[in-house]
């Protein structure tokens, strides 16, 4: 498409073919990819000072924000992307928002501040409010659902900045009003899409949540790199090599396993939609929590945690079982038939389990290179008309 200075944002064709993340897409990614280093680098130091239930909420806290403005605006773009001046300007305002929340995390994560990212979101939402009101100006078969979600993503916005204002971080009522912003941001597109469904490339959105899972698998490589700086800084330590091929052989399996042959999404159906673009805030999240868990062992093994070898192997091993049952959750589940079916759930349990009894890194990649040999052997054996044989 080529650029105007202001053009209609009319919908775009559903069934276009060749179409491929744009460059405003990828650089939104770009600041994606910042903001959810910051957020799993603030579970990795909490992990490693002890504090893992802290740092596990708030990480699932900021990384939502990420995540869903990030999903939002995944989902708009292919259907309302006219590529003109108003929209790659209110497209950078989103990223600028994003920005705001990773600037926000540390401070969240350490005093409870949620000053900065409740603006970055704010900044970020009000945005997409105006995205949304363009398509429902240009668009009068749709405006109706385009109103829902402006309506929507202001009712919610208006929700979180009430409860900056007005709730208390350190209440123990406050995670449970997060949960309730949660539901309130989730029933937005269910709402807005039950009468008319925008038309959204499921072939595209499928490429843009592949290329998501590709940056949080960077997580695990970045971790990796980390280990061996810190194996040849001063004195040679083969347990940070281990670990460096650890994190290497279990990004392999994690990348091979997503990127299967099986369909992600085979239907357009809403309610099937739903479940796989939700539940991939878990695949997302587990995936860089896994990189987490790979810098706080590289802070055991060179003596700067308070916890030890066990609890820095159950840091991979809960997320990495966590990465293959939301693969299960959102795809397998629909797309395999047979034993292949159970495999990821399977070794989901085993790799949670393992760290109990045999502490060791090394057998926690085995079984995640075991879980895509069987995956693979089994579901070529048989899987669901809707998908071909991996």
């Amino acid at each position: 498409m080529g650029y105007a200075a202001i053009r209609p944002m009319t919908p775009r064709d559903p069934h276009e073919p060749h179409r491929v993340a744009t460059p405003l897409e990828l650089l939104f990614d770009l600041v994606t990819v910042i903001a959810i280093a910051a957020a799993a680098a603030s579970l990795h130091h909490a992990v490693a000072a002890d504090h893992a239930a802290e740092g596990i909420v708030r990480y699932l806290f900021t990384f939502f924000a990420i995540w869903w403005a990030w999903m939002n605006f995944t989902w708009f773009a292919p259907a309302y992307d006219n590529d003109d001046a108003p929209t790659r300007l209110l497209t950078m305002v989103i990223m600028a928002g994003a920005l705001l929340i990773a600037a926000g995390i540390e401070r969240f994560s350490a005093h409870l501040d949620i000053s900065l990212v409740v603006a970055g979101y704010a900044v970020m939402r009000v945005a997409m409010i105006a995205l949304w009101l363009r398509a429902a100006w240009h668009d009068p078969a749709r405006r109706t659902c385009a109103l829902r979600y402006a309506g929507g993503i202001a009712v919610a916005q208006v929700y979180w900045i009430g409860l900056y204002l007005l709730g208390d971080p350190h209440a123990p009522a406050f995670v449970a009003l997060i949960l309730l912003g949660w539901v309130i941001e989730l029933a937005v597109p269910a709402i807005a899409e039950r009468t008319n469904t925008t038309p959204w490339h499921r072939h595209h959105i499928v490429e843009r949540y592949g290329l998501l899972t590709i940056i949080v698998l960077g997580e695990v490589l970045l971790a990796a790199t980390l280990a061996l700086e810190k194996a040849w800084d001063g004195s040679f330590d083969v347990r940070l090599v281990h670990t460096a091929l650890s994190a290497l052989v279990i990004t392999f399996a994690m990348w091979w396993l997503y990127f299967a042959r099986e369909e992600q999404l085979s239907t357009s159906k809403l309610s099937r939609s739903l479940q796989w673009g939700y539940g991939h805030m878990l695949v997302f999240a587990s995936g860089a929590a896994v990189g987490a868990g790979f810098a706080v062992l590289v802070e055991i093994l060179t003596g700067h945690s308070k916890i030890g070898i066990q609890a820095g192997d159950l840091a991979v091993a809960i997320p990495l079982g966590v990465y293959f049952l939301t693969l299960w959750l959102v795809r397998d589940r629909f797309e395999l038939q047979g034993a292949a079916r159970w495999v990821l759930p399977v070794f989901a349990a085993a790799v949670i389990a393992l760290p109990f009894a045999f502490p060791a890194l090394e057998a926690i990649a085995a079984l995640a290179v075991a879980a895509v040999a069987i995956r693979a052997t089994l579901a070529a054996r048989g899987v669901s008309g809707a998908a071909p044989a991996a």
